[in-house]
């Protein structure tokens, strides 16, 4: 379950990605999530990171966080071409379905909660 500060949940179905190989996989190769889901990205120390969109069909929205599950930054990726960057280190990356930040009102600052760290 994933969880912001005011208890709302955002996602239900979630899927870590912890692993070199599940992190460089990351959404590729799948045809759509559900609109509870949420792909976990938990790195292994703080550090830039850049995401691509190649072999991902659908859109999505990117919450970036630092080691204390805070939103660092935040973005939307088009399908296939889409191309983002955290700007600063991070500790975890969120790859959630289009609409999800503006759904839940998401925005720099705010805290996350999630299990597996």
């Amino acid at each position: 379950m994933l969880l912001i500060s005011n208890g709302d949940v955002i996602a239900s179905d979630v899927e870590y990605a912890k692993s070199m190989f599940s992190q460089a996989k990351g959404l590729m190769f799948r045809s759509s999530v559900p609109d509870s889901y949420a792909m976990i990205f938990v790195l292994s120390s703080p550090k830039k990171i850049s995401l691509h969109m190649l072999f991902v069909p659908f859109p999505l929205d990117v919450l970036f966080l630092d080691d204390e599950k805070r939103i660092v930054k935040t973005t939307y990726l088009r399908p296939w071409v889409g191309l983002g960057d955290s700007g600063e280190k991070v500790k975890y990356i969120i790859e959630l379905p289009a609409g999800t930040i503006s759904r839940y009102d998401l925005s720099i600052g705010d805290q996350v909660m999630f299990d597996g760290s």
